[in-house]
Parts: C-alpha cells; sequence; structure tokens
C-alpha cells in the first residue's frame, strides 16, 4: 500500500495503516504524506518506512513505484476531500487501484468525473466506509434481507458529535469548516453521509426524496454543523436522519432503528458488539459478537470469542481485508463502491442545496 496523505498531525492516516496491517495481508510501503516534502520525510519516520519511499508528489511517486519489482499495489487516499480526485486520477492513470477515505469527492461534478474514470480504469476503487466493516452491521443487514423484521416502514438513523460547537480549532477541524478543503458540506459530508450509507447498507434499499433542514448553528461558520433530514425510500418506507456537531457531550453515537412490520432492529456505534432485535410478539432479543447465530458473513468478519470487544479498528480493517481479496480476484465483498460514493455525493449536495433554496421535498436522482 502507498498512501496519499496522513502525514504528521493527521488523526486518520495512522488510523488507517493500523487497520491495513491488522490481518497481515497488506503492508505500508510508500507515500506522499504531505505536499510539504519535509513532512513526508518525517511521516515516513513515524510510519517507520524506508525514507526514500517518502515521495515529495503523486507522479514522483507513481514513477518511482512503478519502476519497482516490489511497487505498490494500491494506494490508500486520506488527505481532506479536495484532494481525492486529484489523488484517484494520478492513481488509476498509473494503473493502481484505490481505497479512498470517504467523501469520494469534494462536489458532485468531481464524483462524476471519478467514476467514469474509475469505469474507464477497470481497476479496483472502494471507499472506507467505516461502519458497514463492523460484523453487527453486516448481520442486520442479512437479517432485514432475510425477512428477519418484514417489510421496512420506517428508519431512524442518528449521528451526534459534539467536538465542534465552539471554534474550530486544530488542523482536523480546521478543514472540515472549510468550503475550500471540504466542499458545499459541512456536517453533511463528514458524518452525515455515513449516517445515510448506513441507512441503505442495512437496509438494502435506496432513498428516493428528501426534506433537509441544515444551519451552520455557531455564528461566524461558512458549513453546516447540525442538520436534519427527512427521507423517502424507494419501497415507500419513512426515514429521518439527524447528524450535528453542535450537541454538547456526544462523542460518535451513531444508531441506526429500522422497522418493519414483523419487528425491528437497533445498533449503535458506541456498543458495536450487540444489535438487538425486536418482535411484533413483544420478544426482545440481544443479539451479540460471537454468537452462534450469526450468519456466515459477520462470523468471517468477527476476530476474537464472544465477550471480547472489538470496534472501529477492526471494522476499518475488515474493508482492507475485502479490498485485499478484492485484489486478488476474488469475488463478493460487500466494499461501497464508484457507484456508492456517487450516491453519497448526490445526497450531500441535494441536501444543501434543498436547505438553502428552502425547496421542501426533492429528488435523490442518483
Amino acid at each position: 500500500m502507498g498512501m496519499i496523505g496522513g502525514g504528521p498531525g493527521a488523526f486518520i492516516g495512522p488510523i488507517h495503516r493500523i487497520a491495513a496491517e491488522l490481518d497481515r495481508e497488506i503492508e505500508l510501503v510508500a507515500g506522499v504524506f504531505s505536499s510539504d516534502p519535509g513532512r513526508s520525510r518525517a511521516a515516513a519516520a513515524d510510519y517507520r518506512i524506508d525514507p526514500e519511499r517518502a515521495y515529495p508528489d503523486l507522479d514522483t511517486m507513481f514513477a518511482g513505484e512503478a519502476a519497482r519489482a516490489d511497487g505498490i499495489d494500491f494506494v490508500s487516499i486520506v488527505s481532506p476531500n479536495h484532494h481525492h480526485l486529484t489523488a484517484a486520477r494520478a492513481a488509476l492513470a498509473a494503473g493502481v487501484a484505490v481505497m479512498s477515505d470517504k467523501p469520494m469527492t469534494a462536489s458532485l461534478a468531481e464524483a462524476r468525473e471519478l467514476a467514469d474514470l474509475v469505469a474507464q480504469a477497470g481497476r479496483p476503487y472502494a471507499l472506507t466506509y467505516t461502519y458497514s466493516g463492523y460484523p453487527l452491521v453486516r448481520e442486520a443487514r442479512a437479517r432485514v434481507a432475510a425477512g428477519a423484521i418484514g417489510t421496512v416502514r420506517k428508519v431512524v438513523v442518528e449521528y451526534p458529535q459534539g467536538w465542534l460547537a465552539g471554534p474550530a480549532e486544530g488542523k482536523q477541524a480546521e478543514w472540515r469548516v472549510d468550503p475550500a478543503r471540504s466542499g458545499a458540506g459541512g456536517c453533511i459530508g463528514d458524518i452525515g453521509v455515513h449516517a445515510f450509507q448506513l441507512a441503505e447498507f442495512v437496509t438494502g434499499l435506496r432513498v428516493t426524496r428528501l426534506l433537509a433542514d441544515l444551519a451552520a448553528v455557531v455564528p461566524g461558520r461558512a458549513l453546516d454543523d447540525d442538520c436534519s433530514v427527512l427521507l423517502r425510500f424507494d419501497n415507500g418506507a419513512r426515514g429521518v436522519l439527524l447528524a450535528s456537531q453542535i450537541e454538547v457531550g456526544e462523542l460518535n453515537g451513531l444508531r441506526i432503528r429500522v422497522y418493519g412490520d414483523k419487528g425491528g432492529l437497533v445498533w449503535r456505534q458506541e456498543t458495536p458488539n450487540e444489535l438487538t432485535l425486536h418482535g411484533i410478539d413483544g420478544r426482545t432479543e440481544i443479539v451479540r459478537a460471537g454468537d452462534a447465530s450469526l450468519g456466515a458473513d459477520a462470523r468471517a468478519r468477527t476476530r476474537t470469542p464472544g465477550g471480547h470487544p472489538e470496534g472501529y479498528l477492526e471494522a476499518f480493517a475488515n474493508l482492507y481485508r475485502d479490498f485485499a481479496g478484492l485484489l486478488r480476484g476474488e469475488a463478493g465483498p460487500l466494499l461501497p463502491d464508484a457507484a456508492e460514493g456517487l450516491r453519497g455525493m448526490a445526497f450531500i449536495e441535494t441536501a444543501v442545496a434543498a436547505s438553502r433554496d428552502d425547496a421542501g421535498w426533492v429528488d435523490l436522482t442518483i
């Protein structure tokens, strides 16, 4: 693996490296870790890789790695959103596969361009929508698909945080509230799109219409930091999506509830090793990671016996393990791909425009 971004002071770069290497199928060996060559070399020392493979720019990395017998097989893009298209374009042009942090790009127009490039290049491309890697999220998806809760009627997905309730200070906060680096969406593009992807992933349904109310609550902020979105799905189900980064005291409280005509289910990211199932007869069942009743997909993505918690890093690692399988030509991993990335960008821009224009219900057309 080569890495683009993830230089000194970055949060997500080390997370990607740990997750990618967890199962010993992938090794970080090269990167353009910063636009500053000195900082890129410093990152190489932090990651304990050959300093000669800490490159000053993308062209130099792809040329240098192509000349090596042990050159990179893919890149992981972990830079801010406005770099995603440029980095992915360069990788695909060099014949290198791409694993990208979400969202796909900084704009829908860029996402369309990138989706076309992926189709033309014929190289694997995936997005790290992390929460789709949790074993019990996979189990929830499988049970909904099997009809365990009947026909889906209602979906409630919420992602509350509080870390941007005050001034956006520090590297990780500053770029997220900057339209030039984040794109049109603030909170909606940072965590709202995670909630959107999770709702579609678990239910197997597609959002067709939405009504959005987005706000920049903190004075002087250019991008939204609080979002309320009503959803309608392609089977007629209703939904609610709430995402906020100004809810003081909240950490990463992602939660999804799905209700059908035979039952319902609940999964919470902060207690990820439990899936709660409700039956219409009044029974409630708690399914835990490692349970014998889990389906094959969830079992395959559980590394430890029940009672030994697995979480965020392991979910990330599941996506990287699936991507390694994809590079080997294995079929069937449930990896978020370019089509899913395009839907995420369409959701962001549609919600932003609908809220800005006070447009009421609008179609989500991709």
